[in-house]
This record gives C-alpha cells, sequence and structure tokens, in this order.
C-alpha cells in the first residue's frame, strides 16, 4: 500500500496516469510488474496490443466513480470483461464473485443512482478488479466520501490488498489516508518526489516533512535561553516512560508544549514537542539520553541540532566526564 501525497498541482494525477501510460513521459521509463511499458508504446500494431494486454492487469479507480448510469451494477462490473472477450455467462459468474467481495452481492440488479457514495465506490472497486489486476490506481478514490465511509473503503483496500496480494497505489492528499492504511509513502512537490521511504523509516528521519505532516505539534519556547525538541516515539520505546526516566536522571523540568499519538500500519507511533530548561549547548547530554532510547530527536529553531544520532551517545558520555572534571 503506497500512497502519494501533495498539494493540488503537485503532479500526482500526472503521475498515475503515467503507470498505466494514458500520459505518455517525455522520458524514462515505466516498469510494472516487472515489464517496461514504455518500450510498448508506438512501435505498431503488435506493441499495441501487448499494452493493452499490459494494461489489463493494472486496475484503475477514480474519484468520482465514473459508472455507466444505464447499467446495472453488475453489468458496470461485466463492462471490462466484455472488451476482454470473456462470454455472458463468466462475465456473470466473474461479476457476482466480485461483488460479493467487496460486499455488494445484493445490489447486482439496481443502478448507480439508487446507491450511496461509498457503495458506488465498491462498484468501481469491483470493476477495477475484474481483470485481475497486479496493480491497482486509486486517483483520490475517498475524498468525495465522507470520514465513515472513507475509512471503510480503506479497510477494504486493505483486505484486497492482503487477500489478493495485490499492490494498491493511492494518491490523495489527506494525510489521515497515508496515516491509516500506508505501509509507504512519497511526498510530492511541483512535479518531483522530495521524500520517499516505509512510514517507519520516514518517521525515523530527521527533519521529514511527512513525518511532521503525519504527526503536527505545536508550541513555542515559553521563555529566553531554554531548548524545543520534537521527540518522535516508535516501536517500544512509544510504550516507555522515557520522559519521566529523562527528568529523574537529570534532575530537570520539562515542560510539554503538544503531543499526538496514533496507530501507523499497526504499530504505535507519537510525536511529542517538549522544552527543556537552558540552551542548546547545555542540554546535548539529555539529548543524547533520549537518543540512546532509540527516539528520533529534532531540535526546533536555529540551534545546531545536526548531531548524528549514532553520534550521541558518545557526544553525551564525553560531556559527562569532562562535567566530572
Amino acid at each position: 500500500m503506497y500512497g502519494v501525497i501533495g498539494q493540488s498541482g503537485a503532479g500526482k494525477s500526472s503521475l498515475i496516469r503515467c503507470v498505466n501510460l494514458l500520459e505518455r513521459p517525455t522520458s524514462g521509463t515505466v516498469t510494472v510488474a516487472g515489464q517496461d511499458l514504455t518500450a510498448l508504446a508506438g512501435r505498431g500494431p503488435r506493441a499495441g496490443k501487448e499494452l493493452r494486454a499490459a494494461r489489463s492487469r493494472i486496475g484503475m479507480v477514480f474519484q468520482h466513480f465514473n459508472l455507466l448510469s444505464s447499467r446495472t451494477v453488475q453489468a458496470n462490473i461485466e463492462l471490462p470483461l466484455e472488451i476482454l472477450g470473456l462470454s455472458g455467462k463468466e462475465r456473470s459468474r466473474k461479476a457476482l464473485e466480485l461483488l460479493d467481495l467487496v460486499g455488494l452481492s445484493d445490489k447486482a440488479k439496481v443502478y448507480p443512482a439508487q446507491l450511496s457514495g461509498g457503495q458506488k465506490q465498491r462498484v468501481g472497486i469491483a470493476r477495477a478488479l475484474a481483470g485481475e489486476p497486479k496493480v491497482l490506481l486509486s486517483d483520490e478514490a475517498t475524498s468525495a466520501l465522507d470520514p465513515e465511509t472513507t475509512r471503510s473503503i480503506l479497510e477494504l483496500l486493505r483486505d484486497l490488498n492482503r487477500q489478493l496480494g495485490l499492490t494498491v497505489l493511492l494518491i490523495t492528499h489527506e494525510m489521515e489516508v497515508v496515516k491509516t492504511v500506508c505501509d509507504s509513502a512519497a511526498l510530492m512537490q511541483r512535479g518531483r518526489i522530495v521524500e520517499s521511504g516505509t512510514v517507519n523509516e520516514l518517521l525515523a528521519t530527521p527533519g521529514s516533512q511527512l513525518a511532521s505532516a503525519l504527526f503536527p505539534v505545536s508550541g513555542e519556547a515559553t521563555g529566553a535561553d531554554r531548548t524545543v525538541v520534537d521527540v518522535t516515539f516508535h516501536g517500544e520505546a512509544a510504550t516507555q516512560p522515557v520522559i519521566s526516566q529523562l527528568s529523574r536522571t537529570y534532575n530537570i523540568d520539562i515542560s510539554i508544549l503538544g503531543a499526538a499519538m496514533d496507530t501507523v500500519a499497526g504499530k504505535q507511533v507519537g510525536r511529542m514537542r517538549i522544552e527543556l530548561p537552558g540552551r542548546f549547548e547545555e542540554n546535548v547530554v539529555p539529548i543524547g539520553f533520549l537518543r540512546e532510547q532509540g527516539l528520533q530527536v529534532d531540535v526546533a529553531g536555529d540551534a545546531p541540532a545536526s548531531i548524528p544520532a549514532q553520534d550521541a551517545p558518545a557526544t553525551a558520555a564525553a560531556l559527562v566526564k569532562e562535567g566530572a572534571k
């Protein structure tokens, strides 16, 4: 489950249309399930046939459903099967199986106008699965739905991902979508990928824009000579009383300016903004202690927060030794 997120105009929809070659990239290649689709483009009738066959293995779910109002739900799902040349009996069997898979087995004979938005999107998903795709492209598939319906559609996509071994590429502008179902994510700005990786990797990356957006925390220093630190908790560290341990170990008063905690990719993750007394130089040892616990620590403001995580324990130990002298 791979989420691509960005503001309007960032290039998300253009990217997803390049994946199935509805848009032809001006350079580079597009490889889906090990096959270079760009090598099939514009190379004669046979290549065109191969490209159509490759596209049939890439499903597409749209923001506004794009169902044919004159066709029943079952007939909408059968449409791509007609194009693939399946017999009427085989089309009917497969369409009914797909309706059962998306939880709409009782809606085969109704028309799209009789369905709710969430039900229409389930039909769209069933239609996208008709060709037994290896990859499912979702272009803002939940942005027209209410929050509760969005959750149910995301749960369905996650279930399909697990049951069918289906790769799902989600285009979205909603951080909640990434937080709820995505294993990996990429941030697009002005037509370029500026960050990408697994969600857990991004949460552990210093200065990650995606991590900050997934878990926004706010709060300014309450006075001069204070150090504001953003701490990201994930894995086992999310369940440990690290901040209270820090306070007791170094006998310092710590102010919590803001915090957010949630479950991402099935794991508890949190982000907290805390304030330490004194300037950054006076807090290198406490910050090193936090990093020793496996936490991601970013110092807000202009402080030189770039002590590499692997060097933090040594730096802290050196300062403690110097203080003992």
